[in-house]
């Protein structure tokens, strides 16, 4: 499904002007495990990766397919790439997010984080970016994240991140779709508000020196200093910052997020926070709702 530019610029302003926020759906092979065992389904379920993918797949489609799962509060939804190849309903994933439940979607398209080093970890190499990037387009994502994460306030490791991810972000531009460049700040760092504070002005230094026309989104831990980041999402070159939740409860989050004003939420643990496989339909979809409405009001 190629889209036409009238799907792209309706994408575009949902993202860039609507009200709600982005489900993050992405945990991939390193995460899936966890993820599933917090859903209820244990290692003892699945005897392969490829089963394991399917159970995590299973998961998925329970959410997107809920009833409070759709435009009304949520804008966006990240997918693994084997989400993407996979099928919701019959219909391929990326287009059932937008036809049906009117989501726009998104792509994690990093390969996992190298070694730390000067207090971060940089993505690993991405040889095969530009054909993930091809087939996505062709699937009708809209945008990309991928994730660096930094761990102390280190001046060389801060700088390093942020010009990967920009450096990268430029190359999914270039494809037509739209980068989250996520630099994630681990909120277990003794130095994390040093770390924001560095972080912001590489950010800015970056944004400031790409060619005018690009557009990238940012996704960033929720700041020790409410508002430090308005600067960033009134640059030109920013459709929109979201925070990820980075290991804060639902509760905790929400009430974080809700101090920054132009910052809305881009979760993936506080939302699927208390589901299980073995609930009911109803019991479930009333979990999910409540995760949902309370993501929604702190994104406001």
């Amino acid at each position: 499904m190629v889209k036409d530019a009238s799907i792209q610029q309706a994408q575009f302003d949902r993202i860039a002007t609507g009200q709600g926020f982005i489900a993050a759906l992405d945990q991939s092979g390193g995460s899936t495990p966890k993820a599933l065992k917090l859903y209820g389904v244990n290692e003892d379920a699945y005897s392969n990766d490829d089963e394991m993918f399917g159970e995590i797949h299973k998961m998925r489609t329970r959410i997107i397919t809920a009833p409070s799962f759709d435009q009304a509060k949520i804008l966006g939804a990240i997918l693994f790439e084997k989400t993407m190849d996979g099928a919701i309903d019959g219909t391929p994933t990326a287009q059932y997010l937008w036809e049906t439940c009117g989501v726009v979607p998104f792509l994690k398209v990093d390969k996992g984080l190298a070694e730390e080093e000067n207090g971060v970890q940089v993505m690993k190499p991405m040889p095969e970016l530009d054909t993930l990037l091809s087939r996505a387009v062709d699937a009708g994502i809209f945008g990309t994240k991928m994730r660096s994460v930094v761990k102390e306030a280190n001046v060389d490791g801060i700088k390093a991140v942020v010009a990967q991810q920009f450096e990268v972000g430029k190359q999914i531009a270039a494809a037509g779709l739209v980068p989250i460049i996520e630099p994630e700040v681990d909120i277990n760092s003794a130095t994390k508000g040093e770390a924001e504070v560095l972080l912001k002005g590489e950010i800015l230094a970056q944004l400031n020196a790409l060619e005018e026309g690009t557009k990238v989104a940012l996704k960033l831990t929720i700041p020790n200093e409410a508002g430090i980041y308005d600067e960033l999402a009134d640059h030109p070159a920013v459709v929109r910052v979201v925070a990820l939740s980075g290991g804060y409860s639902t509760d905790d989050a929400c009430e974080r997020l809700s101090k920054n004003a132009k910052m809305i939420a881009s979760f993936s643990r506080a939302l699927t926070e208390g589901l299980n496989v073995a609930m009911s339909d109803e019991d479930y979809n009333a979990a999910l709702g409540a995760n949902i409405s309370k993501i929604y009001d702190a994104s406001l």
